[in-house]
């Protein structure tokens, strides 16, 4: 940490502006991981007493709707670039030590632009594909190999068909996005033209690159922006949140969210692969029943995620804080099959509870509401989710019985009754905002928490 000559104390995390002869006061600007696809906080400034100021980036996806030559095109160009991406891998996986000896230094980016390059002008259908798109492949290739070798994250696997159908260009090479009306704009992309989507909601700040990405209902134009924003102070109040399967979300203040039901699309989506298997290997019918069925899930998907989003919003605009217990999600959806020398029991029930975890999207639903919390001031605390759901609110008795059902939580010392969650939900509140002077040791693992 460091003073300039401005006034400002750097530090890795932020700037602390000191104002006049004003005593340096500690702080500590904590992300808490706040990134997602939407939003991701870049750096943060902050002025006593009033605002957190930095920049912001945010992702505004829009549905694309473009005639079957422009589609089809985008299906080239998606093929190519995960081509140059695939080779590439292999290049610097199975033919490094062969370029160093011949070049005396490793494979990097600037050696694969450089025989980028030398194909476009022998190939023509590589040509066809704009050379930002096959770039920015590299790019991410080089990014994946530097995170791997600072241990960040695993070595890095090819891309596959209809998984990573995407292809991203930088703005310096895309056209100024036109507004044509409320509803519709356009946007001119390289060695494709005017490409039409839906607008649904304005861009805000400057445009940094341009995604083009296939889901399972069509083509969609992704704009990652970049702006200034200032968040004032969130002297809400805190908010403690039980996360389930039945209640999906209940709320220290008595409140419970779930899900919308979506068994209909989940009977639609086995009828259509009940249709595809039924169809002849590797057919045409069966490939267009396999698309029906990827709709029908993707649709159920996005109802999931509109949920989740309105949910999260109407939370971080109330509260300026949410307590969550820290599950090991990943711990509690493994499989229970066991090996063959020592299998498992209840292996179907444990792979439906499995199913229902994963369908909540518990991390996601976390994800969200760290980044709108954080937008506008506020955080999330975790605590350790032992006993939270067995334990009396009112007196602290902390006994299995007390939990009856997966609803019904009476207490057997006082008789205190309540609905489970909401208990659950209000000793996760009274955890994660217990003064650290007077906050209590861990205690062990004794009684696990009630499903």
């Amino acid at each position: 940490m460091w003073r300039s000559s401005s006034g400002l104390i750097r530090s890795p995390r932020g700037y602390l502006v000191l104002q006049g002869g004003e005593e340096a006061r500690t702080l500590d600007v904590a992300i808490n991981g706040a990134r997602s696809v939407a939003y991701s906080t870049l750096s943060l400034f902050f002025r006593p007493g009033c605002y957190l100021w930095g920049m912001t980036n945010r992702a505004y996806k829009y549905r694309i709707y473009a005639d079957t030559a422009t589609e089809e095109f985008f299906a080239r160009c998606c093929g190519v670039v995960r081509l140059v991406y695939n080779i590439a891998l292999e290049q610097r996986s199975s033919f490094w030590r062969h370029f160093k000896r011949a070049e005396g230094k490793n494979i990097s980016y600037p050696s694969q632009a450089r025989e980028l390059t030398a194909i476009r002008a022998e190939v023509p259908w590589v040509a066809e594909c704009p050379i930002d798109a096959q770039q920015q492949a590299l790019r991410d290739l080089n990014q994946a190999f530097q995170n791997f070798f600072s241990g960040r994250a695993g070595y890095p696997k090819p891309r596959r068909k209809f998984v990573n159908d995407a292809f991203r260009i930088p703005s310096s090479r895309v056209g100024p996005i036109e507004v044509l009306n409320a509803k519709w704009a356009r946007v001119r992309l390289p060695k494709i033209g005017d490409v039409k989507f839906r607008y649904t909601r304005p861009i805000r700040g400057e445009v940094g690159n341009v995604t083009v990405t296939r889901e399972a209902n069509g083509w969609h134009v992704v704009f990652s922006c970049e702006f200034d924003h200032e968040t004032p102070a969130n002297d809400n109040p805190a908010v403690g949140i039980d996360r389930g399967i039945v209640n999906n979300v209940a709320l220290s203040t008595g409140e419970m969210y779930a899900m919308p039901d979506g068994s209909a699309l989940v009977e639609r989506h086995k009828t259509w692969q009940r249709v595809a298997s039924r169809r002849k290997s590797r057919s045409k019918r069966q490939a267009k029943a396999r698309r029906h069925a990827a709709r029908v899930a993707a649709k159920a998907a996005r109802k999931r995620l509109h949920w989740q989003h309105v949910t999260t919003t109407r939370i971080a605009r109330r509260f300026g804080t949410a307590v969550l217990e820290d599950l090991r999600i990943r711990n509690m959806s493994a499989s229970a099959k066991g090996t063959v020398e020592e299998p498992g029991k209840n292996v179907a029930q444990k792979s439906g509870l499995n199913r229902s975890i994963l369908v909540a999207a518990w991390f996601r639903f976390e994800l969200l509401l760290t980044y709108k919390l954080a937008f506008r001031g506020g955080n999330v605390a975790k605590v350790d989710p032992r006993h939270t759901s067995v334990t009396c609110r009112e007196c602290g008795s902390r006994d299995k019985g007390n939990r009856e059902n997966q609803a019904k939580f009476l207490c057997l010392s006082c008789g205190h009754e309540d609905h489970a969650d909401i208990n659950a939900a209000r000793n996760i509140l009274a955890a994660g905002t217990r003064p650290a002077a007077r906050a209590e040791k861990s205690a062990p693992r004794g009684l696990e928490r009630a499903a």
